[in-house]
């Protein structure tokens, strides 16, 4: 089947020498001198990905996530392990790769069409589209060494998705665009998917993981911990951003349980929540919600109430509403912690929050085994539609972040709206004729 790629067991080493001169000295014993050290780059990575979905890959800087896609377009060979992919690939894994900075933009252009096997008049056929969807004017005839950052990363896509690959990958290349080419690129990214194109996209803006991709991975320390839907690793990836050796654990147990599904668990009774106990039947909890942290300071009680101040789980356009938590402090503190909410939709993307550090609101040094209530008053400008809350307590210490207590997609709630706009907010436009 054109366009897929099959991942078995792939591993990848690197010798890490302490000098060039240790390196030689390796290479001269024909590898009997053991000077170095080793770095698995990628532990056993085992993936499929069928003809046209588009798959997105994130994680922490040193995941793996270059080291994969150079392996699948055959830049590096692996250690251990095979690649089997069927179908052309095009790649643009690295600023400029691939243009010889001596050659203009046109030279470049048949350079790089004869190098994928395409003939003079194939290219000809395809330079009009590929000078038009580059746009960088005059500087198509000048040099590449001439060419600003932006200009040689448009110049590149523009060679890459114009080449019209069966499987199409991309490296963090878009994060050097202007929003307008982004927009141009994701619309392509989504006229190939329409023809059945496959498109690998390694990223590290997770919004656009969530928006244009079928399915994401989540790599951590050379090893797949989430493949599943696109919320699925966006949530794993906090986690592990958060640090905690539990956090980890959690993330790679759902990996080995090949699970599809965000992992979730249920922390404990919901009775232990008296606002929920108070008024279990106002809202809407979700039974799988996710949860974390070293609980130094817990959430012990959350809960949204309308204009009125009543429970509820439906709210109206327009109106002013209350997210309400509580928290626990179990030791004494002489800083303030962070204490943020974050709305979603249903698909994952974040589409409003705030934090205490944002709205320089900080909390005071609290005193152990006391309780604070916390409250965020806002109006609902949310378009109709059902929305989930994420509720979270960090800080910064040391420059590290420290995961108290985080609680995503705990509630779900539901916005209702007489008025049509587009988006998802409503901007209250006044609207005047003369």
């Amino acid at each position: 089947m054109l366009g897929s790629v099959e991942i078995n067991n792939l591993k990848k080493r690197y010798k890490l020498f302490n000098s060039h001169k240790e390196r030689i000295a390796h290479y001269l014993s024909l590898g009997m001198k053991k000077n170095y050290q080793e770095f698995w780059a990628l532990k056993g990575v085992n993936v499929k990905i069928d003809r046209g979905e588009t798959v997105g890959i994130i994680g922490k800087n040193g995941s793996g996530k270059s080291t994969l896609l150079k392996i699948i377009t055959g830049i590096i060979t692996p250690t251990q392990g095979n690649v089997i992919t069927k179908g052309s690939i095009s790649a643009l894994l690295e600023l400029g790769a691939g243009l010889n900075p001596e050659l203009t933009g046109i030279e470049n252009i048949f350079f790089n069409g004869h190098i994928a096997g395409m003939t003079k008049k194939e290219i000809k056929e395809k330079i009009s589209d590929i000078i038009l969807f580059a746009d960088i004017g005059d500087f198509i005839h000048q040099p590449v060494k001439r060419y600003s950052s932006g200009m040689f990363i448009r110049l590149a896509f523009s060679l890459s998705i114009n080449s019209d690959p069966d499987i199409l990958i991309v490296d963090e290349a878009l994060a050097v665009g202007d929003v307008a080419f982004q927009y141009k690129c994701f619309e392509r990214f989504n006229k190939h998917k329409r023809a059945g194109k496959t498109i690998i996209f390694v990223t590290h803006s997770l919004d656009q993981v969530i928006e244009y991709c079928d399915r994401a991975i989540l790599l951590n320390e050379g090893e797949v911990v989430v493949d599943g839907t696109p919320k699925d690793a966006v949530d794993g990836y906090k986690q592990v951003l958060s640090g905690n050796k539990e956090t980890r654990i959690a993330v790679a147990a759902a990996a080995a349980a090949a699970t599809a599904t965000a992992t979730k668990v249920t922390p404990h009774s919901y009775d232990d929540y008296t606002f929920i106990s108070n008024w279990k039947e106002k809202f809407k909890i979700n039974a799988q919600f996710l949860e974390y942290g070293n609980k130094e300071i817990e959430i012990v009680d959350f809960g949204i109430f309308d204009k009125e101040e009543r429970p509820t789980h439906e709210l109206m356009n327009g109106e002013f509403f209350t997210i309400r938590l509580r928290v626990k402090f179990k030791f004494h503190f002489s800083f303030g912690p962070i204490v943020a909410f974050t709305i979603k939709d249903l698909k994952g993307l974040e589409v409003a929050g705030t934090n205490t550090l944002y709205e320089k609101c900080p909390l005071q040094s609290c005193k152990g085994e006391t309780t604070k209530v916390i409250e965020f008053k806002q109006r609902a400008n949310f378009k109709s539609g059902s929305y989930a809350l994420s509720l979270g307590i960090t800080a910064i210490q040391g420059g590290e972040l420290v995961v108290y207590h985080r609680l995503y997609d705990v509630l779900l709630f539901e916005v209702i709206s007489i008025k049509q706009f587009v988006g998802f907010f409503d901007l209250g436009s006044e609207i005047r004729i003369d």
